[in-house]
Formats: structure tokens, sequence, C-alpha cells
């Protein structure tokens, strides 16, 4: 890192943090005591605290990993200070704990731009820190900063685990990925990711051999079309069935295998992912989340992949391939068709945007949701457009994990979208200095919007006093 690209980065990442204190300050002076999630998470908090390891509140869904990171890191700084009586594990200073974590994925995020880019000598210092900016101010994960949620930290856990995998430190990446488990289950798929990498790169340079082999330059560049994806395929599995191949691979991934197999073992002794309470959080395979999760990335990346030139290359697309469009025309609607699952949370919870969402969108009527489809393929087209720099096997392995991640939950829940968005948004090529301006902007507008109605906005239930407060 060059001095003046210090210097900014530093300025950068001080002014956020100081704009997030404010903000903290403002939230915590207005809702002090637990709100949402954390009338959970905050008492078993504070069960830790006072050294009650085996109490556990059935309602929570998630490993303990959030209170036991809590408890070791306020203790210790508060036998440093002097803190006695109940600021110690008070809400206002287990939120702060996010806060830490906020400061952490900004440096991470800087990181992970700096190693992903680091051959494109084109992208200056300051718009990597502006990347960095952009993202640590995603709105779905900055919200939750504020609050004692395990989104930060399992942000934090997981994408120090993806640095340390790319700088091919994968004993200290697994370990990483043991702890964003701890935060949230689900995570054990960004592990897979981790090890995907490695294996990704590994099929990558024997592709590249073949080619070289075979004197077929121009296979590589065909990532779309059918025989080329055919080509791969027999590739995939001529390779994968070598002993030797295996062997290579699983010697590079043990640690991550390891992980995997710990994951197994915790399912079979616990009965299934979740912890707790599971009659919300029933699995399913509800295929339409990947459509849901496309049209969020659209949405919050609208400068880079809703551009005329993006709509008139599609179009272009779709009259060369007719026929394969309408076969994925028709797949998705079937999907759409026997593959929508309404949770409850979704229908009765009016202090969430999905809420709004599905109201005023989907039940508007029965064929909206059908109607959405040639969306969802422009979507879907357009994300893996802005992925062509990425090799073929990265671009198989990262829709496994995304598929993995996204089509099991019921519940439309835009929190479930923030790693795979994340990733997703670190791996695209830096875009223009406009157009990152333009989203800085975007995301801006978003947060304020949404801090204002959570801290202003405030309305009650019929059926309870509590104060209910609008939020992600």
């Amino acid at each position: 890192m060059e001095r003046s690209e210090a210097y900014g980065f530093s300025g950068a990442m001080s002014g956020a943090f100081l704009l997030s204190c404010l903000l903290f300050a403002a939230v915590s002076r207005r809702q002090r005591g637990p709100y949402m999630d954390e009338v959970f998470h905050v008492p078993q908090a504070q069960a830790y605290c006072h050294g009650r390891f085996l109490q556990w509140d059935p309602m929570i869904t998630t490993l303990p990993g959030l209170y036991l990171v809590s408890v070791g890191l306020v203790k210790p700084a508060a036998w440093l200070l002097g803190w006695t009586g109940s600021v110690v594990c008070s809400v206002g200073m287990l939120r702060f704990i996010n806060l830490l974590f906020s400061a952490g994925n900004f440096y991470l995020l800087y990181l992970l731009l700096f190693k992903i880019h680091h051959k494109n000598k084109a992208v200056s210092g300051f718009q990597r820190i502006l990347s960095t900016l952009i993202l640590a101010m995603f709105p779905t994960l900055y919200f939750f900063t504020f609050l004692y949620y395990t989104d930060p930290g399992s942000v934090f856990f997981t994408l120090f685990a993806y640095l340390m995998c790319l700088y091919g430190n994968h004993k200290t990446s697994a370990l990483l990925g043991f702890c964003g488990f701890m935060f949230r289950q689900t995570n054990i798929v960004w592990t897979v990711f981790c090890a995907g990498n490695v294996v990704a790169e590994k099929l990558n340079e024997a592709w590249k051999t073949e080619l070289q082999k075979k004197k077929d330059e121009k296979v590589s560049s065909k990532k779309g079309s059918f025989s080329d994806l055919t080509r791969i395929l027999q590739f995939l599995i001529k390779y994968l069935i070598s002993p030797k191949n295996l062997f290579t691979l699983t010697s590079l991934t043990w640690p991550y295998i390891t992980l995997v197999i710990i994951f197994f073992g915790f399912v079979f002794i616990n009965g299934g992912i979740v912890v707790g309470d599971r009659s919300s959080h029933e699995a399913c395979l509800h295929f339409p989340q990947l459509f849901y999760f496309l049209s969020f990335t659209v949405f919050f990346s609208f400068p880079h992949l809703l551009t005329p030139g993006k709509i008139r290359k599609f179009l272009l697309s779709l009259r060369k391939h007719p026929v394969q469009y309408s076969l994925i025309t028709i797949i998705s609607l079937f999907l759409v068709w026997k593959f929508t699952y309404v949770h409850k949370y979704l229908l009765a919870d009016n202090r969430h945007y999905t809420f709004y969402v599905w109201r005023k969108v989907f039940q508007r009527h029965e064929l909206v949701k059908y109607v959405l489809v040639p969306f969802y393929i422009f979507a879907g087209w357009t994300f893996t457009d802005t992925l062509k720099s990425k090799s073929i096997f990265w671009i198989l392995m990262y829709f496994v994990c995304l598929l993995a991640v996204t089509v099991p939950q019921k519940l439309l829940e835009f929190r479930y979208f923030i790693l795979p968005f994340l990733i997703y948004r670190l791996n695209i090529p830096f875009p223009s200095m406009y157009r990152q301006l333009l989203e800085l902007a975007f995301y801006i507008i978003v947060n304020a919007v949404t801090f204002y109605l959570f801290l202003n906005r405030t309305f009650r239930w019929e059926n309870s006093d509590e104060i209910q407060r609008f939020m992600w």
C-alpha cells in the first residue's frame, strides 16, 4: 500500500467509524432496551456474562459464537477499566461489539479487494478505498451494525476465512470458518466455497493444459455455449475420477473437509441444522429464493447490472439463442409454480421491508409471480455476465454454494443474502468511478431512509403496548 493510499484508507475508515459511532449513539438513545431478536440474544449473552453457560433459550436457533466472543471481549475490558454493575454486558455494551466487527469488516473488505484484483494495474488506490466504503455501507449489513445480531460477526469471520484461503493459509481459513459456523450454521457453505476456490484453481490449470494440448484456444472463450458446457462437464468427470487428482485435491483441502465432517457430525447429533426452535425454520426446496436473490442483487447493484448496454446485450443474446431461453423460461415458470413458499412471518410481521415487498408486489395478483420470470432471467443473465472474468469452474462452484445457502430457506429474509452478495460484489471487475459514486449515493439514501424510519416513525400494534420500529 502506497503512503497516499494508506492515508486515504485511514481517513475513510476513521470517518466511517465516526459516523457509525454517531448513529450508534442515536440508536441507543432511542431504543435503550432489546428489540426484535435482541430479546433473545441479549439475555443469553448476559447469562454467559454471569457464568451461566448451561442456560439456553430454546427460541434461539444459532450456535453461541456471538455470546462467547462477547464475553471474551467484554469481561477483560471490564476488568482492565474497572467497570462494575449493570454496565458490564449491558445492551449498549453488547451492541458495541458489532460496531467493532463493522470496523473489522471494513478492513477485511479492503484487503479482499486488494488481493482479488491485485493483477489489475488500472485500478487506483482511490477506487479500492471507494469500493471498500461502498461495501461497508451495504444497507442490509450496515443496519445490523447497531443492534445485537449475529450478522456483523458472521460476516467478519467468513470474510476473514475467505481472505486466508486466497493467501493459501487453509488451516487458518478452516479455523476461522469454524468461528463463522458458530455464529450461523449456514456459514458452512462458505467453508465449502473456500475449498471450492482451491479446487477451481486446480481445475482451471488442468483445463488450460487440456486446451493447449488440443490447440483449441477458442473453446475457453465460449463460456455460454452448450457445446462448451458439454466439453467442460466431460473434462470434470474425467479429472475427478482420477485417484491421483482426487488425492491432490484432498491433500490441499483437508482442513475444510475436516470442518465439513464436524458439521455433519453436529447435524447428526443435533437432529438437524437448527438449534432450539425449529418450527419456524424448516428446510424446503424453495427455488424462487434464487430469483429473489438475483432481483435483490440487481436492485443494489443497478449502476453495474441495469444499464442500457447490458439490456441491449441481453436482447441480442435472446435473439441468438431463442431455444435455450425458451427452455429456461419453462423451467423457471415450473419452479415458481411448484416451489413457491410463503412463510407465516412474511405475512404477519409488518416491521420489515419484505412484508411490504410481498404485499405490494406479489399479492397484487396471482399471476404477478409468473410475470416476473422474464425479469428473473435477465437478472440471472446480467449477474452471470459480470462474472465472466472468473473461470468457468469458479462460477460453477459459486452457483452451487449460492443454491445451497438460499434455496433451503423458507423465509424470504434479506439478511440471508448478505454474504452471497458481498462475495459476488468483491469478485466482479471494478466499475467506472461514476458508477461507483452512484452506487455509494444510492446506499447512503437507502441507509438514511431506513434509519429515519427506524428512529422516528414508530407505531404500535393493536394487541400490544410496545413501541414497534421499522427495520430490515
